[in-house]
């Protein structure tokens, strides 16, 4: 355990390194303010962001600012819709064990107020909504899901957020989750009704959100929506410091790829590339790295592997994880598609069955509380003797699993895309980002799915349709280098926080389309309708 001596030392030198990161945001500002006169014809765009940090820059606070800075350089007027202490809750500010913890509204409205400076801002506060609140004080946690208030489903944005933040999918009836139930639709409904006025009073172009899926986001795109204002999404994208802005919902990640595209030998070179370095665990998102190394299966697994006929290699999901939403489209959740993945273990001695859990599973301070290791005990998989568990923080490689795959399953994991690449076939058991494209089986309904799952396990060979691989190769390409947007001249990693970035040494003059590409890319997108994608 540290020391308080070495725990203030660290304090001090967040706090000295995040000022002085903020005096560097407050500078690029007022340089872009200074340098050009806003257009009294033209309509403003708003962002909003509440649920991206509390403290210090968050990659998608800083692409949110970014592109505001950006837009502002055309002329164009922005206004920032900001949080102050405008929840009584929020997603990040909620202490999981202790409702009674109040969220560091202090330090959240500091931080804002630091990096906003010489822009308009809009700032909301918090006013209850008795009633409301009066409606549901007695409702129980399976009633509050299903709230809905002058055509506002606030239960179901309460519901999404809440999984998040308990980092579970199954929520107990019980005071604490009620009470945090209560606090996220009320607040819900407060941000909606503030964000309404704010649509009223400066009717923006455009409204630039941070995901969309957390209830402050959710509240104000479904204002939006009502009141026919364009909303424009983002979220980080697969390689570091990389953004991906979308008319749709970003954690979908919705992309148009044109039917004639294919790859360039340059583009097969650059795609080899990095698959290699992933292949090798060699990779980051959100400034999280998740292999800290890449272990050899075993020999003991080797040996046991052996006596069975096929290997079939299962990947689960975060269940909390904003995806899920996409992704549930056969089952009801990760967790029922696991218990057909049990049946057909218990079904299929033959068969090797090696369920291997996201290492995202056990990311400190983001541990899942409804983890796969968890179902695995409760429902004695590891019984049978053709299964083998891998936990989230053992980091035997995925790959090598693939390679003496007879199928592949996976729920809605970036790792069938990979499988695909590598000629597998893959059943997928929910809906993907990868699966807008023909690279794995989908099946449309349990029906099928258990049908075409039966087929794979009773057949010795399976014949994979070559465009899967094709197209795998085509929606990983344009995943990677076309949607994903390049923010590394303007930011770089905070030292501090992992997720965290500060800004580099740059001049207002850099984030001018004519002398940045991804702005040229982000501007035109905002300002213009345009796709916000790269040239291939």
């Amino acid at each position: 355990m540290k020391s308080a001596h070495v725990r203030l030392r660290q304090a001090v030198a967040q706090r000295i390194t995040h000022h002085r990161a903020n005096r560097r945001w407050q500078k690029l500002t007022a340089g872009v303010v200074e340098s050009t006169p806003l257009s009294s014809d033209l309509r403003p765009v708003v962002f909003f962001n509440a649920s991206t940090r509390l403290q210090a820059m968050s990659l998608n606070a800083a692409f949110s600012l970014l592109s505001a800075l950006g837009v502002r350089t055309q002329g164009v007027p922005v206004i920032l819709f900001a949080c102050k202490r405008g929840m009584t809750r929020c997603v990040l500010g909620s202490n999981r064990d202790q409702f009674e913890t109040t969220p560091p509204c202090e330090a959240c409205v500091r931080q804002s107020r630091a990096v906003f400076t010489n822009l308009p801002t809009r700032w909301f506060e918090y006013e209850e909504d008795h009633a409301l609140n009066e409606q549901i004080a007695d409702l129980s946690v399976t009633q509050l899901q299903a709230v809905e208030h002058q055509g506002v489903p606030l239960g179901a944005f309460a519901l999404n957020s809440l999984r998040w933040m308990l980092r579970r999918h199954t929520l107990a009836d019980d005071g604490s989750t009620r009470a945090f139930f209560h606090a996220y639709i009320l607040s819900a409904w407060n941000v909606y009704r503030q964000a309404k006025l704010l649509l009223q009073d400066v009717n923006p172009q455009a409204v630039v959100l941070f995901n969309g899926m957390f209830f402050p986001e959710a509240a104000v795109r479904h204002a939006c929506v009502e009141a026919g204002v364009r909303v424009i999404t983002h979220e980080v994208g697969l390689r570091p410091m990389t953004a991906f802005f979308t008319d749709g919902q970003a954690t979908a990640y919705p992309m148009h790829i044109p039917a004639d595209f294919e790859l360039t030998p340059e583009m097969e070179q650059k795609l080899d590339a990095y698959l290699n370095a992933r292949l090798s665990g060699d990779f980051t998102m959100a400034g999280i790295r998740f292999w800290p190394e890449m272990q050899r299966l075993s020999p003991e697994f080797t040996e046991k592997a052996r006596r069975f006929k096929h290997i079939v290699p299962v990947f689960t999901n975060v269940i909390f994880d904003t995806s899920q939403v996409h992704a549930n489209t056969i089952f009801s959740d990760m967790f029922a598609w696991l218990e057909h993945v049990r049946c057909a273990a218990a079904h299929h001695p033959e068969t090797l069955f090696v369920i291997r859990a996201h290492p995202d599973e056990c990311r400190p301070g983001k541990e899942s509380r409804e983890s796969v290791a968890d179902w695995v005990k409760q429902n004695g998989v590891e019984n049978l003797p053709n299964v083998v568990f891998f936990d989230a923080n053992e980091y035997v490689s995925s790959y090598e699993l693939i390679q003496q795959a007879h199928l592949v399953m996976v729920y809605n994991s970036t790792i069938g895309l990979e499988a695909a690449l590598m000629g597998k076939p893959v059943l997928a058991g929910g809906k993907a980002r990868f699966t807008q494209l023909e690279t794995a089986y989908l099946p449309q309904n349990l029906h099928q799915f258990q049908a075409l799952l039966d087929q794979f396990l009773s057949t010795p060979h399976i014949e994979t349709p070559a465009i899967f691989k094709r197209d795998a190769r085509r929606f990983l390409y344009y995943q990677l280098f076309v949607t994903s947007l390049e923010f590394q001249d303007f930011l770089e990693e905070d030292g501090v926080w992992k997720g965290y970035v500060q800004l580099r040494k740059i001049q207002a003059s850099q984030l001018r389309p004519e002398n940045s590409p991804t702005m040229q890319i982000v501007l035109d997108g905002i300002l213009n309708q345009g796709g916000f994608t790269a040239a291939p």
